[in-house]
Order: structure tokens, then sequence, then C-alpha cells
């Protein structure tokens, strides 16, 4: 198979003129209205690679942590619908510069050879002080020397010999602080963050203080944390049988609904951030590195979950719709489009924005959600079971910044088959939200399954049989 790969990529390096230096033209012009648009922030390539520290320094094996070319990934992204997707290698000692030299020039041809795929520059950070995090630099003709700043900066792996002082919070401040300062900042995404956690609310790599310090320090940068993460055929084995021992998302504690606890825990830690205002949203992705069927845990970009952005499909606009949330996660195809509007006086607001209430009023809160009817990527066509809106009350930022809860978030309103209206694949329900006193927020996530809350996922788990989605929310401030 990987033979297969390398003869592809000659082939795709001699169709693009085995193009040297970085491109300075942009997607096409985009259309003038925007648009639900499926993507992947964590997707790795053969340059997230092994080391072999019989020499000194150690030197890179390549595809020894992913074994795919970035062009391979993209070509496979397409397939499975991704308008966009961002290449995000990790690595150790002087990783920075296999991307630089390597990496960076593979995802050049990579957009030549997919040119309707919108292909961003990223990497994973090896977060000082954490775990790991999705980096997704915009599109410039600068960006590799600043992906490579960064890496070479910053990364806790990065530094030959090994700095210690590198695996420090403080460090990723200093990262978060020069991050903030370059002319065209990135976006920094915490992935998995609950994958070290050893109980409920027993956090490991990260925990609330530190993420909500991160948002502190950079709140265009340090935007939000990956709620449904990559890994999840984990318990696939190459021919479609069950592993009774595999976790989903390869997690310690596990997994709620294929979602990050810090995510679909009621009136848990994203609650509690969204309760004090922040503008904290959340992602899914593949964290693609070997696919089930050749012996790894991961799906296809885009072949199980997806983070749709609402956006023109262009570089620049992507990247303001994930800066600004305007974004809703799904896993196995539940759905494809979910538009959540909150109105109030003839003046509306959707996902990711901001609705100013008279105090005292009534806001219609309107979803309108396609469960389409092809198969996904299983065969299966899973239907909407129900739908929930979810409302808490914004009271400013909190005195204890390790604080995991909001207390005044509840299901508003749940939906199931009888409650809403028919159109196609198109579902449509309304909920009034009366007397609204306070600011607050609006959220909506629904599922395929009977369970009210997302249950723990035992091990073994087909992830196909338990899907669900969510809204970034919509917040409401008192005028």
């Amino acid at each position: 198979m990987r033979d297969f790969f390398s003869v592809a990529l000659v082939f795709l390096l001699l169709a693009a003129g085995c193009a040297e230096t970085p491109s300075t033209d942009r997607a096409a012009p985009p259309s003038s209205d925007r648009a639900w648009v499926a993507g992947d922030h964590h997707i790795h390539s053969r340059w997230s690679v092994g080391w072999d520290r019989t020499v000194d320094p150690p030197e890179p094996i390549i595809g020894g942590a992913a074994v795919y070319p970035i062009p391979m990934n993209a070509i496979m992204a397409r397939r499975f619908g991704l308008s966009w997707m961002v290449a995000t290698d990790h690595g150790g000692p002087n990783h920075s510069k296999v991307n630089l030299e390597y990496a960076y020039p593979e995802l050049l041809v990579s957009r030549e050879a997919v040119p309707d795929l919108v292909q961003f520059y990223g990497m994973e950070l090896n977060t000082p002080g954490g775990e790991h995090s999705s980096v997704i630099i915009p599109h410039s003709h600068d960006e590799a020397d600043a992906l490579h700043a960064i890496e070479q900066g910053f990364d806790n792996s990065d530094a030959y010999p090994r700095d210690p002082t590198r695996n420090t919070e403080e460090k990723m401040i200093e990262a978060l602080e020069f991050m903030r300062e370059l002319a065209s900042p990135p976006v920094v995404i915490a992935n998995h963050p609950s994958r070290t956690a050893t109980d409920m609310g027993v956090y490991g790599s990260y925990d609330p203080a530190e993420l909500r310090r991160w948002n502190d320090t950079a709140p265009e940068v340090a935007t939000g944390m990956a709620g449904a993460p990559g890994h999840q055929a984990s318990a696939l084995n190459p021919d479609g049988s069950l592993d009774p021992r595999a976790a989903r998302g390869s997690y310690s504690y596990p997994t709620m609904g294929g979602f990050d606890q810090m995510t679909a825990r009621l009136g848990g830690f994203w609650d509690s951030m969204l309760g004090e205002g922040r503008r904290w949203w959340i992602t899914a992705n593949s964290d693609s590195h070997q696919h089930w069927r050749e012996g790894g845990s991961d799906f296809w970009p885009g072949e199980y979950s997806k983070t749709y952005v609402f956006a023109e499909k262009s570089y620049d606009d992507i990247m303001n719709g994930i800066r600004s949330g305007r974004i809703f996660v799904t896993t196995g195809d539940l759905i494809s489009e979910l538009d959540v509007t909150a109105s109030v006086d003839g003046v509306d607001a959707s996902i990711g924005g901001e609705l100013s209430v008279p105090a005292g009023a009534d806001v219609t809160v309107t979803v309108r959600i396609r469960d389409p009817w092809d198969p996904n990527n299983n065969g299966d066509t899973p239907t909407v079971a129900r739908v929930d809106i979810i409302t808490g009350e914004v009271g400013g930022r909190l005195e204890d910044p390790t604080q995991d809860t909001n207390p005044t978030t509840r299901v508003a309103q749940r939906f199931t088959e009888s409650d809403w209206a028919h159109d196609g694949e198109y579902l449509t329900m309304t909920y009034l939200l009366e007397n609204v006193e306070r600011d607050g927020y609006v959220r909506v996530r629904g599922t395929n399954t009977g369970e009210l809350e997302p249950e723990s996922d035992p091990r073994g788990e087909d992830p196909w049989s338990d899907l669900w989605f969510y809204s970034n929310p919509i917040f409401l401030r008192i005028r």
C-alpha cells in the first residue's frame, strides 16, 4: 500500500512541476453567499515522523507515526465530502526543519493536485505544559515561516537536547503572546482535551484553569477545543469486527457519545466557559494517522467526523468562521446542515453570534436541520431521533478558574419526530424562550439514540451506532 502512495506522490510531483517555493495564489474567488462547508483541522501525514535515536542528533523516520502523503489525505478528504482541511504534522527533535523542508513543499503539491479543496498549513503542537493542540496558520506568502517560528520556538519536543523549560504552562503563555502579535495570527484548538483524565472531572494534561488562561491571554488565537476527538475507529478491526478492549478516541476515561467529557457533560466545563461569556468553540476531527482497514485506529478525513463552518469557500472566510464560532459538528453524517436562529423584534442572530434582547422580552429560537436521506460512509441511513435546545446564564468571569460547572445550564426543550415539521430532508422546530431577564446563551444538540444524556461509551462500541451533533452557541445580551 505504501509503495502505491509513493508512486502516486511522484506522479503528483511531476504533474505539479515539483513545486519548491511557497505559492502566493489564493483560491478561486468565493461565491457571494456563505454556506455550510465541512472540514477537518487535525490530519497527520507521513511527515509526522518517527525517530532513529541511535544517532546523534536523532534522524527522522518518514512514516514513523503516520503513513500517508499529504496529497493522499487531500484526495480522501475530498472523496468524503470535505471542502477544507488542515495539514497538522507533529514530531520531535528539530521537527520544525522537517515541516519546513518536506511537509510544506508537499502541501504545495497537494494544493496543485487537489485545487478544489482549501488546504491550510498547520501543525499539531506538542503543547508546553499540556498535551496536543492544532495550530492553523492563515494562508499567506509567509505561512511557512510563521509556522517554523512557532514550532522552533515553542514546541516542547522540538529542542535538542531536550529542554525541560519548554514543557511548562508559562511557555505556552509565551507562545500565545507571540502568536497573537503576528501580522496574521493563527487559531489554536486544544485537541482531545480529556484524553488523559482518570475520572469525570479529574483532569490530566489539560485542566479548566489552564484553558481559561489561554483564552485570557489570546482570545482571538486560543478559541476552543475538540468536542469530538479523533481515533473514533479504535474498536474496529481490519475485518470489520469489534475489539472489545478498545476505547473510542483511545481515551482512558471514556468519551460520551463519542464526545469529550469537557463538551458532553451538561452544565460541565464547556458550559462553565460559556457562562462566563467566553467565545470558546468546539470542533471535531479525525486525528488521522492510519486507516482502520490498514491496522490503524482512524477514519479518513471526513469519513466519520465533520466540522461544518458557515463560510464562503475561501481561505480567509473559513478562517474567520472558525475564529468566530460559526460552527457545528456531527458524527456519522447524522446531519449535513444546522441553522439555529434566535430572534426578537425582527432582529436575528445565528450560531456564533450575539442577539441584543430587551429585558423581559421573549426570544424565538428556530432550528432547521438537514437529515440526509443518502447513506453515510458505513452504508447506514441514520435518522435524527431527538433534538435538544440547551440554555444557560452568563454571569461574568468566575473567581475560581478551576470551576468546571454551570448550574444554570438546562435542557429547555426536547423535540422528537412528532414535534417538528418535515419538508423533505429538512426538519424545522421552534421554541419560545419566555421573559428573558438575564444574559445567557442557547445551543443545540441532537442524536440518533434514545439516550437523554450522552452515556459513557463502553469499550468495543461500534461508533456508527452512537451518533451526535452539537452547535456552538448564540449569546443573548440584555440591553
